[in-house]
């Protein structure tokens, strides 16, 4: 299932979480909320090029759930044959549901 993956798709959850939390940093400074939005997706988009070498989510027993850390918050997604679904966004010491 290695190589290149075709498209990063994001879960309504987790786009709905990360608006709450730009929302959040936007009412002390709004530039900075803005960055980190711009910034965290365009790490996301670099998860399609090698998948399976971030950490495998000690949250799922599932080898195609991984995760990487962003600015203190994990980035759950899952690996498809086609596509990498975002679905989880918190910070790192919360636990996770899919």
């Amino acid at each position: 299932m290695e190589g290149r993956i075709k498209e990063i798709k994001y879960s309504k959850r987790f786009l709905q979480k990360l608006f709450k939390q730009t929302k959040f940093i936007a009412r002390d400074k709004p530039y900075a909320a803005e960055k980190f939005e711009i910034e965290l997706l365009r790490e996301t988009l670099k998860i399609a090029q090698t998948p399976f070498a971030y950490k495998k989510s000690p949250f799922f027993n599932d080898e195609n759930i991984r995760e990487m850390i962003f600015k203190g918050y994990r980035v759950v997604f899952k690996i498809f044959e086609t596509e990498i679904k975002v679905f989880g966004f918190n910070k790192w010491e919360e636990t996770l549901k899919m």
